[in-house]
């Protein structure tokens, strides 16, 4: 147990309930789809219609990316059952593999694959937000250092407040998405889009088994990268109650929304656009409210899109400071991150450290370039922290009660699914590799420099142990 001046905590003791595991199931889910639904749903649809050219080849990939993204949920699952405790992937890599591969996903998360997604997301949000309220796009700017600054703050006051936060953000995003795709399948069109809105060199579909497997791999990147963010709420395992039970439910019903929600979102998108001008649209979206509500409808959607984008920056601030704070704990990161606050039970200073540091790549205009050189990373660990299910499972094999078994969540098909995640995981970082060698191969370099920061805290921590008490 560390003290710090913070308060008291013990990162690897699930909390009682009422004290810092207090969220249910509703809130749970709710932390599942908002940290998947991000802006990806609004953009990578056009990007998945280029590549595949036709209605049919679109929406096979996206069924393809909900089949993967559950097999995920599942993985997750059972990893959050058998491990309920704050740090999630981290504690699950630590567990498996040792603390080298687990401090180098956290430090990946601390140096730009958390902080620079909420400097690019704070961004987008705050882009749509300006044109919103009639500002110059130049306000862009100083409006994302204020939401990362308010969400950050709204987090630091304690989880109830953020959770209900982003509930609340996510439920009004759920709502412009369903009135999106009511519109379109029930409504007939009402207002033609401009010429230019629409007009796109002719679609080539693929010819041929071996063309149609190459595009569908090409339009499988986007959708996976659009299906991310399920893994984060297994950071927060400690914040809810009962997790051993609340987070697998909280996974598997998240995912299976999101899944749903997607394929209708695309059935919106191509009644109202067709698969032509959904590949020409730079903003599927909003052009699909204005055919069946016209300028209204575009008014709407923007307003789901904020809701969005801010409801994911939320989520996305709150379940990452938990991966330092397991860090710290473990002596592996500054010990004052360890720590929560003996009133509002929140890591504070991992919070205010990992929203200082978004700041100054949101200032420095470095998020966006520094974003595509560690995007792959994700899914190198997701693919890594899928196969710790197979080291965790062996090791728990003794551990588990004949009684507990049952009710212990299990990966459907596992081993066979559990390897198909893995593939795809392995195809998407693959996939990068080729699309963007100098991208990845920078990517890979920030993260090999977090070699020698854990040597350096693994020596202090062998050198001088955390103090702890009883």
């Amino acid at each position: 147990m560390y003290t710090g001046h913070f308060g008291a905590m013990d990162i690897h003791a699930p909390q009682p309930v009422g004290y810092a595991a207090r969220l249910g199931l509703f809130s749970g889910t709710m932390l599942v789809v908002g940290g998947i639904i991000g802006s990806g749903i609004f953009l990578s649809p056009s990007v998945v219609a280029q590549r595949v050219g036709t209605a049919p080849l679109t929406l096979a990939a996206w069924s393809i990316g909900a089949v993967v993204a559950i097999i995920g949920g599942f993985v997750y699952a059972e990893l959050g059952a058998r491990r309920p405790q704050a740090g999630g992937t981290y504690v699950y890599l630590r567990e498996a593999f040792g603390t080298l591969p687990a401090f180098l996903y956290g430090w990946a998360l601390f140096l730009i694959m958390a902080t620079g997604a909420i400097a690019a997301v704070a961004m987008t949000g705050a882009s749509y937000l300006a044109t919103l309220l009639g500002w110059a796009p130049e306000s862009a700017r100083a409006l994302a250092v204020a939401l990362i600054v308010i969400l950050t703050l709204l987090n630091v006051l304690g989880v109830n407040i953020g959770a209900t936060t982003g509930n609340v953000l996510t439920v009004l995003k759920l709502s412009a998405i369903t009135i999106l795709v009511v519109a379109a399948l029930v409504m007939s069109p009402a207002n033609a889009l401009p010429v230019p809105a629409v007009a796109a060199a002719p679609l080539v579909p693929p010819q041929g088994m071996a063309a149609t497997v190459v595009a569908m791999g090409a339009a499988l990147v986007p959708v996976l990268f659009s299906f991310g963010g399920w893994q984060q709420t297994n950071a927060v395992a400690e914040e809810l109650r009962d997790p051993a039970r609340t987070l697998p439910r909280a996974l598997i019903f998240g995912v299976l929304l999101v899944a749903a929600t997607y394929l209708l979102v695309n059935l919106a998108y191509l009644r109202a656009l067709g698969v032509e001008g959904l590949a020409a649209s730079s903003a599927p979206a909003a052009d699909t409210m204005f055919v069946f509500l016209g300028p209204a409808g575009r008014t709407l959607i923007t307003c789901g899109i904020v809701a969005s984008t801010v409801g994911f920056l939320g989520m996305v601030i709150l379940m990452s400071a938990r991966v330092y704070q397991a860090m710290a704990a473990d002596g592996l990161f500054f010990q004052s991150m360890a720590a929560l606050h003996p009133r509002t039970r929140t890591p504070v200073v991992a919070l205010v450290a990992q929203g200082a540091v978004a700041l100054v790549l949101l200032l420095t205009g470095t998020y966006g370039q520094l974003l595509d050189y560690v995007v792959f990373a994700d899914w190198i660990f997701f693919g890594s922290t899928a196969a710790t299910l197979f080291v965790l499972r062996r090791r728990d094999v003794q551990r588990v009660s004949q009684s507990d078994a049952p009710s212990m969540v299990k990966t459907p098909g596992h081993p066979f699914t559990t390897l198909i995640f893995m593939a795809a995981a392995i195809y998407v970082v693959i996939g990068s590799i080729i699309s963007n060698p100098g991208n990845a191969a920078r990517g890979a370099g920030l993260i090999a420099l977090g070699v020698p920061v854990y040597l350096y805290w693994n020596a202090r921590r062998r050198s001088s142990p955390p103090p702890s008490t009883n």
